[in-house]
């Protein structure tokens, strides 16, 4: 076995070389990405590739941004009688969900990077695609 980090011949669970372990997975680009995949345990998505966090947190800040306007629509037609308390209940809870999920995907990526992304555009994204496929 070749270590994929140095490219020395291994023949243990680790280099002699440099130390990596051997049974690291080293994160791949998927073919697609869904705002479901959020719903995944944290030790799924840190196996994610850096590029598809990225699209992942874009698709979580996109709902969350559309949870939070409809939020305020339901508090402000709140004293309305066909507005119920259990839908403005569910739709700030839909809200603090979604801010949880993309605090959990920022981790990550500030773990990564050492930053997160004020903005996820199709520029950032068409300049890391431009380097990946380069490598």
């Amino acid at each position: 076995m070749i270590c994929s980090y140095c490219g020395t011949e291994v023949l243990k669970d680790s280099c002699s070389f440099c130390g990596a372990s051997l049974n690291i997975k080293r994160p791949k680009l998927k073919e697609f990405v869904v705002l479901e995949d959020v719903e995944k345990p944290f030790d799924e998505l840190e196996c994610f590739h850096t590029y598809d966090l990225l699209v992942l947190l874009r698709l979580v800040r996109k709902e969350r941004t559309k949870a939070y306007d409809l939020m305020l629509t339901l508090k402000k037609a709140g004293n309305s009688p066909q507005i119920e308390q259990r839908m403005v209940s569910y739709s700030e809870d839909q809200y603090g969900l979604y801010t949880k999920r993309m605090k959990v995907i920022e981790g990550i990526l500030i773990d990564r990077m050492g930053y997160k992304p004020q903005r996820v555009d199709d520029k950032l994204l068409a300049k890391l695609a431009e380097r990946l496929r380069k490598e």
